[in-house]
């Protein structure tokens, strides 16, 4: 039976906005859903089917078939006629196939009008995050109205109505207030934030930390053990973070722990579902094939390493989930060989970025 109960919670309408959605993946269609409590939202699906099943039942057949979307949201396949007279344009499509989407919609958007990144991942080869990708391709576009999103968003739950928070960051604090009842419902408080790197890495680094918590947890390493594996594997986004100019104190806030946690220890994380079944013995290709959602950690993984390596930053998590996921180390293995490496100071690397912060 379809769920008919109103995506988020409605706050109040904001009559005559305009809200454009780039992607119909389980996380897009999720804030398509909360959007349509204050704005009417057009989103743009690439598949067919998906702009006939939200247009003609208002659900996503292929991501939440028993979740009905308000009657605000209307689907379309041309992703030029989404964006066209929207007052905010979110992005929502996977951070592999951002630069591809964004070459069509090249001297289409308005310089000043907020773009709101969902994407948590590091491009393969150039290592952009997505915001980084999107001045590439946008150029022209005022930095300051390029954003993200980020937070515990597990999209089923955003879609059962169950209450949330997350964090909008843009460098011009002044578009994150304004951003800020875009996004906000009875069920979904928004904060702001202005570091946008430090919103975007920890969505991105903690994809690949929920990939090993997965790991653990279907190795039956306990809790004390997957404690432990949250607290580094923080550490290590913070380290990642500090090298790139993010500020420690945003790893401690929604889009760094706050996502570190809901995706380390939900079933319903990709992520951790993806670990989970690589510790079963299971391969990599035939976990993917069987979901229709990307995996961000497994994508992104080869460049957080890559990067990590020319900061010079110690990344032991990482790598492990690296040897795993491309080099095809069972996980027993790899964890033993994580594990047989030598202890170093427990906030070796964020001191050190610390004592440099303060001599300068």
């Amino acid at each position: 039976m379809t769920e008919t109960r109103p995506v988020g919670g409605g706050v109040g309408q904001v009559e005559g906005r305009r809200v454009a959605v780039i992607g119909a993946g389980s996380w897009g269609t999720a804030v398509a859903g909360l959007l349509a409590h204050n704005a009417d939202v057009a989103i743009w699906a690439l598949e067919p089917e998906v702009v006939a099943s939200i247009n003609e039942r208002r659900v996503n057949e292929l991501f939440h078939p028993t979740r009905q979307l308000p009657e605000r949201v209307t689907a379309t396949g041309d992703v030029v006629a989404a964006v066209s007279g929207a007052e905010v344009i979110v992005l929502g499509v996977p951070t592999q196939f951002l630069r591809d989407v964004l070459a069509q919609l090249v001297g289409t958007i308005p310089p000043q009008t907020p773009l709101v990144s969902l994407a948590k991942g590091i491009e393969a080869g150039t290592l952009m995050r997505p915001t980084e990708i999107v001045r590439e391709l946008l150029e022209g576009h005022d930095p300051g109205y390029i954003g993200v999103l980020a937070g515990p968003n597990l999209a089923k739950e955003i879609m059962a109505g169950l209450p949330a928070a997350s964090v909008v960051a843009f460098t011009d604090h002044d578009v994150a207030e304004r951003m800020q009842p875009v996004f906000t419902s009875a069920a979904f408080r928004v904060y702001t934030n202005d570091d946008v790197v430090g919103c975007e890495l920890g969505g991105a680094l903690k994809n690949v930390i929920a990939v090993a918590a997965g790991m653990a947890i279907g190795l039956g390493h306990g809790q004390n053990f997957l404690g432990a594996m949250l607290s580094r594997g923080l550490t290590e986004m913070c380290r990642i973070g500090l090298a790139l100019g993010a500020r420690a104190e945003t790893f401690l806030g929604l889009s760094g722990q706050g996502d570190l946690v809901a995706t380390c220890l939900s079933s319903d994380s990709r992520n951790h579902h993806l670990g989970f079944e690589l510790a079963k013995g299971r391969t990599l290709a035939d976990i993917t094939a069987e979901t229709k959602m990307v995996a961000e950690g497994a994508k992104s993984v080869g460049g957080v390493v890559e990067l990590a390596h020319r900061l010079g930053v110690r990344a032991p998590i990482a790598e492990m989930v690296r040897s795993v996921v491309i080099d095809g180390v069972t996980p027993e293995r790899a964890f033993q060989e994580m594990t047989a490496e030598p202890a170093v100071h427990e906030l070796s690397g964020i001191l050190d970025a610390r004592r440099v912060d303060a001599v300068t």
